[in-house]
């Protein structure tokens, strides 16, 4: 059950939607504002500006929602291609006019782009550490050789300010499930990453990091180049 996937629909239908709730593994349930998903360029953060100027090339949106980033980047002239493993997210893209959006895991990706672009922490959907690691060399195949890796992620520590770290895995590695309209998703992993694990990774599995922003707020913006 594609419950985000219902949530999208009814606001991209209506305007409006019901209550989108986050569940998570490490406090209380979150309410996940869809109006988010839709915005415009100019109700985009800083941070996504900037990731969109350093994108070059043949680009691949991943995870793209409902098309907001691929739809800018098309706009400016990009040659931009949009995937998401939500059926109705990408119905909704190419409503709204994305030209390439397409039903597709990123795994399963053929081609070959000068730019990965994830934006709203959407790396996380390699769900650990070690799945981060797995698809660094995967991505070795998906980019031209000058090629980059575009990601916002976070430190996610001070969720643990007041408690303990857990001890059987890495901090950043933690589980969402979607509730939408009294009806449950699946659990799904999600991964945040501190700069410090970011680069030791990275440089373990061949890539060079630059945090090109850093807001401050534990949230920043990374560059993953081949070394």
């Amino acid at each position: 059950m594609d419950v985000f996937g219902n949530a999208i629909s009814d606001f991209y239908k209506t305007g409006k939607a019901d209550v989108l709730w986050l569940h998570n593994s490490y406090g209380e349930v979150e309410e996940m504002p869809v109006d988010l998903f839709f915005r415009g360029e100019d109700e985009m953060p800083f941070l996504e500006h900037k990731a969109i100027s350093l994108c070059y090339g043949k680009i691949l949106d991943v995870g793209g929602g409902v098309g907001s980033h691929a739809l800018f980047l098309q706009e400016i002239g990009f040659d931009v291609t949009a995937i998401d493993i939500s059926a109705d997210a990408v119905k909704i893209m190419q409503q709204r006019g994305v030209e390439k959006a397409f039903e597709q895991d990123i795994y399963l990706v053929k081609e070959k782009y000068d730019t990965l672009l994830f934006l709203m922490n959407g790396i996380g959907l390699t769900g650990t550490l070690q799945g981060f690691a797995d698809f660094l060399v995967k991505a070795k195949d998906m980019i031209n050789p000058d090629g980059q890796l575009i990601f916002d992620t976070s430190d996610i520590s001070y969720l643990y300010e007041d408690l303990e770290k857990p001890a059987n895995h890495y901090f950043g590695e933690v589980s969402y499930c979607y509730e939408y309209k009294a009806q449950k998703g699946n659990w799904f992993n999600w991964l945040y990453l501190d700069q410090g694990t970011l680069a030791h990774v990275a440089h373990q599995n061949g890539w060079d990091l630059e945090v090109v922003f850093d807001d401050e707020e534990d949230q920043y913006l990374a560059k993953l180049t081949l070394s």
